[in-house]
């Protein structure tokens, strides 16, 4: 498995990204590959990047990263803030979310160096997903984004050198 930056994925590569596919139960909460790939596509700023996740050289994952102008008002500035997790149905339950949760620091270091934190806003009804980032180190931080019902959990994973600050 590898992650990697969608600039770096050949163009037959990035065909691929539009074969993965989600439940429509989780679809309700990170939209589609088409979605994401015209929010990344569309920006035209090297502040929002697409990372895949191959899986013998085939994108079997996918997911956002923003930062700066991109970051809700509840961002904190050394933050970066993941979107759109996406992992095909075919290949849930073997491990390629948490590999994901796993690499992305490394990567993450190699895209922007001054990132001191990443944070995510997760619907509290996607147990899947909290159960995922509670289980690879991120700290729930307060609410995030308006859900359907009140708001989404923020959750935060600090980078190697930093320390966890609840309010900033």
């Amino acid at each position: 498995m590898q992650l990697i930056d969608y600039s770096q994925l050949t163009p037959a590569q990035r065909g691929q990204l539009l074969e993965i596919q989600l439940p429509s139960e989780q679809q309700c909460f990170a939209g589609d590959v088409a979605d994401a790939l015209y929010l990344l596509l569309g920006c035209g700023s090297d502040q929002r990047r697409g990372v895949a996740l191959l899986l013998d050289d085939v994108p079997r994952a996918f997911l956002l990263l923003q930062r700066g102008a991109f970051l809700p008002a509840w961002g904190q500035p050394d933050a970066a803030m993941m979107t759109a997790l996406q992992v095909d149905r075919r290949f849930q339950g073997q491990g390629l979310g948490r590999f994901c949760m796993q690499a992305l620091p490394a990567l993450l270091r190699t895209m922007w160096p001054d990132i001191r934190r990443l944070q995510l806003s997760v619907d509290r009804a996607n147990l899947g997903a909290l159960a995922l980032y509670r289980a690879t180190g991120w700290r729930e931080s307060g609410n995030g984004f308006r859900a359907r019902v009140g708001y989404e959990q923020q959750m935060s994973l600090l980078l190697a050198g930093s320390t966890f600050d609840r309010c900033g």
